[in-house]
């Protein structure tokens, strides 16, 4: 509990996660049935990742297709963490 003492990049609160997830919990009903467990597992890694594109300043729309374009076209897999919202700028080769 007292970790934001000892970091000062972490906040006091966790309202701007909550924030977040407001969309996600508005939406509650509509997620009951992803269809099964790895549905929810991925619509939560697919949740995850535009929510850290949006808190790294990133346009979550713009990244993604970027992303999956440049995945398309043989981005090497060993270097796939460029391509994680807080590496990736656009334009990049």
């Amino acid at each position: 509990m007292l970790a934001y003492t000892q970091d000062g990049r972490l906040e006091i609160d966790n309202n701007p996660a909550e924030n977040a997830l407001r969309g996600i919990a508005v939406g509650r009903k509509n997620w009951m049935f992803a269809g099964a467990d790895c549905g929810g597992e991925r619509a939560a890694a697919k949740y995850s990742l535009l929510e850290t594109a949006k808190l790294n300043g990133v346009n979550p729309q713009e990244w993604l297709a970027d992303a999956l374009d440049r995945i398309g076209k043989g981005h090497p897999i060993n270097q796939i963490n460029e391509l994680l919202p807080w590496n990736w700028t656009t334009g990049q080769t």
